[in-house]
């Protein structure tokens, strides 16, 4: 398969994948691009592994994890996305999305690849370079935070509605 073919078949794939993991369309198309960038300079060694795709997606999580640490440049965008971006996020039946969007990194990405990517424990270890356990341990971290913040949400919501 050429870089082109791989491009045009999965970079819809991967746009989704670093829109839920950085909870901003602008950012995801960075994130996307600079990889697909990078991608195209290895590519001859990439295409010969067993999954091309999920060598790019390891290549995506590991920017995205790594976008905070380096110096990040502001952009504007030139085109209604950002509006579009903005009355989305405002939608109140994103709840979810925004809780998403408030737990840390690592916990984030695991969520997102187990239950968007449908990805196994041992599969997303690959991925993020680590252990099963410390994907499993992100994991409960992850769903016990969000456990409480729906609860609480839901608690505050009955609060509002007596009074």
């Amino acid at each position: 398969m050429h870089f082109e073919e791989f491009a045009t078949a999965r970079s819809p794939a991967l746009l989704r994948y670093a829109t839920l993991l950085s909870h901003d369309p602008e950012l995801a198309r960075d994130l996307v691009q600079e990889v697909l960038t990078r991608a195209l300079v290895k590519w001859r060694r990439i295409e010969r592994v067993d999954e091309p795709y999920a060598y790019v997606r390891r290549m995506l999580t590991n920017e995205y994890l790594s976008w905070r640490r380096r110096r990040r440049v502001a952009t504007v965008p030139l085109t209604g996305a950002h509006e579009r971006a903005v009355e989305q996020r405002a939608n109140p039946g994103d709840d979810l999305w925004n809780l998403l969007a408030e737990l840390p990194r690592q916990q984030r990405v695991v969520l997102v690849l187990r239950y968007y990517e449908g990805l196994t424990d041992n599969e997303i270890a690959d991925v993020m370079r680590c252990r099963a356990s410390t994907v499993r341990a992100y994991a409960s971290r992850a769903l016990a935070t969000l456990r409480v913040e729906i609860t609480t949400e839901t608690i505050r919501n009955y609060q509002e509605a007596q009074l």
